[in-house]
């Protein structure tokens, strides 16, 4: 018996609530299981790649370019300005990522 199909419209929605909880609950873990919180980080970016959606622009700062950590500022993380961007650190893999201010 085939498997019924979910039209990509509705795949896409699920997929955007799946990735907004797991940002959530990153979010509360962190302070006590950073690894968790890591893990989570992971399976939000394998769901946005395997239904090919974006992770929405709220989140996208959240973690790590380069080693896919979660990012707390202050914590594990350093947030500043300078020359019409912003800088962001992460203290894990000691790269940072330059994001430009829109005008």
């Amino acid at each position: 018996m085939p498997k019924p199909r979910i039209d990509k419209k509705k795949q896409k929605e699920i997929a955007k609530e799946r990735i907004s909880i797991l940002f959530e609950q990153a979010a509360t873990r962190f302070p006590t299981h950073k690894a968790l919180a890591n893990r989570y980080v992971t399976l939000a970016r394998k769901i946005a790649m395997k239904i090919k959606v974006r992770i929405p622009h709220k989140y996208k700062r959240r973690y790590c370019k380069h080693c896919y950590k979660y990012l707390q500022p202050g914590v594990n993380a350093r947030v500043r300005t300078r020359g019409g961007k912003v800088i962001i650190s992460c203290y894990e893999c000691k790269k940072f990522m330059r994001i430009p201010i829109k005008k």
